[in-house]
């Protein structure tokens, strides 16, 4: 940044001129020979705000408190399993124990996500289509790629997308519930989808 030269006698006089013919916008008097000058200007205080709580001293060995929240999500199969039962209790219960067998399957591990999308959208309609009211959707559980970045890499990039593509439209309005599959149909490396009526 480079540093204002100093004003020459003339360009003084010529700014203090100016400046007393200009009307000020603030009517709160201020002093112009200060404000023109290389005087430090003050730096504005950051605004606290009163829902934070002030950074709390730390020393080095120090335990953490263990009631302070974090703001991690929790693992995907603990969110769709807390995931409110929107179908039947009883049909809800045979089909997280595998005594349901599903109507149909997709099996999409192998495809990139570019691929994948297009091939579930068009199953799950043409099942919705078809009467179908539990499918199958098989992802596959991913392969480890963390390179020991600084940021972590999901595993199974197919297993986290698929349940993010079915919560939204067009697939959102023909499905009702989705959970991990029971170990027999293939474990935490596939989905039951269970469909609405069609009508």
């Amino acid at each position: 940044m480079r540093r204002p030269r100093n004003l020459s006698a003339e360009e003084r006089a010529l700014w203090d001129m100016v400046a007393r013919r200009a009307k000020p916008l603030d009517p709160s008097p201020r002093n112009l020979a200060t404000s023109s000058s290389d005087a430090p200007i003050a730096k504005p205080q950051a605004r606290r705000r009163p829902d934070l709580d002030p950074v709390k001293p730390f020393q080095i060995g120090q335990k953490t408190d263990p009631a302070r929240p974090h703001d991690l999500m929790s693992p995907l199969h603990d969110r769709l399993t807390k995931a409110p039962v929107q179908m039947d209790s009883r049909a809800y219960t045979r089909m997280t124990r595998g005594k349901l067998d599903p109507e149909g399957r997709i099996d999409l591990h192998g495809m990139v996500l570019s691929e994948a999308h297009p091939a579930l959208v068009s199953f799950i309609l043409m099942a919705h289509a078809g009467g179908k009211r539990l499918v199958l959707v098989i992802t596959g559980k991913g392969k480890p790629r963390d390179d020991g970045g600084p940021i972590p890499v999901r595993q199974g990039v197919l297993r986290h997308q698929v349940p993010q593509w079915l919560a939204l439209p067009p697939l959102s309005h023909v499905v009702m519930q989705v959970v991990p599959a029971h170990l027999k149909h293939g474990g935490h490396g596939a989905y039951y989808v269970y469909l609405r009526r069609s009508r």
